[in-house]
C-alpha cells in the first residue's frame, strides 16, 4: 500500500516513499531542557514514535529517526540563574530526565538525540554560509540575524507574508536594533564578554551565560539555527519528513526553511511537513501559572504508560486533544473492554481445544489487518485503525463461546499483531492461586445448590480485585 500523510507546506495528502538506497530521513523537533517533560511534549512523541514503529515493524522499512536537544536556550539560562546553578547543569539534569521519562513511556524509536551544544561547528558553518551569501547581518554587541527579506518565500509554511511575520517574534530576539521586527537571531553575543583568555574555547560570562570562541566570535547559538545545523549535518541539505507540534510552525520550522535554504541554494528543505495538534487540560492550556501544568512524572503516577499510549492514538495526530480526568476515564474504559475480549478469546481456546473450526477467523483476521493497514495509510488515522479492532470484536461477541482454539488463535495474532504496530501490548495477567481456589470452591456450592455461599465467594473474589463470571463454558476469571 500507499502511505500518504497530509503535508503542511502543500496543505495536501502526499505520498511517502520508501528510499532505494538509504533509510528515510525524519526529524522531530526535541525538547528545550529547563524543566521536566510535560504532558504535550507525551502527545507529540507518542505521536512520532508510533509513526516510526509502524513504518519499521509493520512496513519493513528503514528509518533514521532524528531528535535534537535544545540545552542551549534563553529559558535554560534563566532557570540556573533562579537556582544558583550553571546552565550547564541545569540542561543535563532535565535532559537527562527527558530520557528516564521517554523510557518511563517506552518512546524507543529515536536512533539519534543530538544536544545543540556538540554542534558548534556546524552552526557557525552555517551561519556563515548565511552572512557570505547577504541573508545575515551583524548588529555590534547583541548577534547576527537573518534577514527575512532578503527570503522572498518567507511564510510559505504558515502562510505568513513577512510584514505579518512583524506581529510574532521569536522568543529570544527582541532587539531593537534589528532591520526588521520577524527578524530573528542565528548567533547570540555575549552581555558581557568574556576575559581575554588564548585558551579557552568555552566560558561562562559573568551574567551566567554559556559562550563559545569562534570565527564569529564570543557567543551561542540563536533557537533556530541548531536544528538546520543539525540536520544538514546528518541528512544534508534535504531531507523526507520534519515533525513537530502545531505550535512550531511559526516561526520556528519557518526559520528552519529560510535558514537552509538559503545556505544551501536547494529547496524543499523537507519533502513532507508533519504536524501534530494542540493539547489543553481541561479545555485550558496548560501552564504553571493556571495551576494545569501536568508533567509526564506525573501523569505516569495515576495512568500506565500504555493507557497514556492509548488515550493519545484514540486522536487523529493533527487533531486537538483536551486531557482530562474524564477523557482518561474513557479511554481506559474501551483499553478494558479489548482486554477482557482478549482474555475471554484466550479462555474459550483453552476451553475448546478440541472443538472443530466453524468460522472464517482466518479470513476476518486478513480482512481485519487490510483495513487498519488502510486506515494508517491514509495520513496516519490511529482513530480509525483503532476502530477496526473493535469492528472485528463485535462480529465476534455472540459467538464468542463456540470458537475453536484454532479460530481464537488466529483472531488473537490478528490483534497482537496490530496492537504491536501501534506500541501497545496487553498481556492476560496471572490469576492468583488462592484467587483459583475461590472460584472452584464457588463452582462446588453452585452445583450444590449454595448459591448464598456463591454469592459470598464472588464478593471475596471481587475485594481481591477480580471478577467471576459465569459463562456457558464455566467461571471466566479477569482482574478488574
Amino acid at each position: 500500500m500507499s502511505m500518504r500523510i497530509l503535508n503542511t507546506l502543500s496543505g495536501k495528502k502526499e505520498l511517502l516513499e520508501k528510499p532505494d538506497e538509504r533509510p528515510l530521513h525524519i526529524f522531530v523537533c526535541g525538547p528545550t531542557v529547563y524543566d521536566y517533560a510535560h504532558m504535550g511534549h507525551a502527545r507529540t512523541y507518542f505521536a512520532y514514535d508510533t509513526f516510526v514503529r509502524y513504518l519499521r515493524n509493520f512496513k519493513r522499512w528503514d528509518v533514521f529517526y532524528l531528535q535534537n536537544i535544545t540545552d542551549i536556550d534563553d529559558k535554560i539560562i534563566t532557570r540556573a540563574k533562579e537556582r544558583g546553578e550553571t546552565p550547564e547543569h541545569i540542561a543535563s539534569f532535565f535532559k537527562n530526565s527527558y530520557f528516564e521519562d521517554m523510557r518511563t513511556l517506552k518512546i524507543e524509536s529515536v536512533n539519534r538525540y543530538a544536544p545543540a551544544s556538540e554542534f558548534i561547528t556546524e552552526i557557525v558553518k552555517q551561519v556563515r554560509a548565511l552572512k557570505q551569501k547577504g541573508f545575515a547581518y551583524e548588529i555590534e554587541a547583541d548577534g547576527i540575524y537573518f534577514d527575512i527579506t532578503k527570503f522572498p518565500s518567507y511564510g510559505k509554511l504558515s502562510r505568513r507574508t513577512a510584514i505579518q511575520a512583524e506581529d510574532a517574534v521569536s522568543r529570544i530576539d527582541e532587539s531593537v536594533a534589528k532591520r526588521n521586527r520577524g527578524d530573528f537571531a542565528l548567533w547570540k553575543f555575549p552581555k558581557t564578554p568574556p576575559l581575554p583568555d588564548e585558551s579557552a574555547k568555552f566560558v561562562l560570562t559573568e551574567d551566567g551565560e554559556p559562550a563559545w570562541r569562534t570565527e564569529l566570535g564570543w557567543g551561542r547559538p540563536g533557537w533556530h539555527i541548531e536544528d538546520t545545523a543539525i540536520t544538514e549535518h546528518y541528512f544534508g541539505p534535504q531531507y523526507d519528513l520534519h515533525g513537530g507540534a502545531l505550535e512550531l510552525k511559526f516561526p520556528h520550522h519557518e526559520a528552519e526553511i529560510a535558514q537552509q535554504e538559503a545556505a544551501s541554494g536547494k529547496e524543499p528543505l523537507v519533502r513532507i511537513w508533519m504536524h501534530t495538534g494542540l493539547l489543553t487540560i481541561n479545555g485550558k492550556k496548560m501552564s504553571k501559572s493556571l495551576g494545569n501544568f501536568i508533567t509526564i512524572r506525573d501523569a505516569v503516577k495515576q495512568y500506565s504508560p500504555e493507557l497514556l499510549r492509548w488515550f493519545f492514538l484514540g486522536f487523529h495526530y493533527r487533531s486537538p486533544i483536551d486531557y482530562s480526568g474524564e477523557s482518561i476515564q474513557e479511554a481506559q474504559a474501551t483499553f478494558e473492554r479489548l482486554r477482557l475480549f482478549l482474555e475471554k478469546l484466550a479462555f474459550v481456546g483453552e476451553k475448546n481445544k478440541e472443538k472443530e473450526a466453524a468460522t472464517t477467523a482466518e479470513e476476518d483476521a486478513v480482512r481485519t489487518t487490510q483495513e487498519f493497514e488502510e486506515a494508517l495509510e491514509d495520513d496516519f488515522n490511529t482513530p480509525a485503525a483503532i476502530a477496526c479492532l473493535f469492528k472485528l470484536a463485535a462480529e465476534y461477541q455472540e459467538r464468542l463461546w463456540n470458537l475453536s482454539f484454532k479460530e481464537t488463535e488466529a483472531l488473537r495474532g490478528c490483534f497482537f499483531k496490530l496492537l504491536s504496530a501501534l506500541g501497545i501490548s496487553i498481556n492476560n495477567p496471572d490469576i492468583p492461586e488462592n484467587v483459583r481456589k475461590i472460584a472452584a470452591e464457588r463452582d462446588l456450592s453452585r452445583d450444590r445448590k449454595q448459591f448464598t455461599h456463591a454469592d459470598v465467594l464472588r464478593d471475596e473474589a471481587r475485594v481481591l480485585g477480580y471478577s467471576l463470571e459465569d459463562t456457558p463454558l464455566g467461571t471466566f476469571i479477569y482482574k478488574l
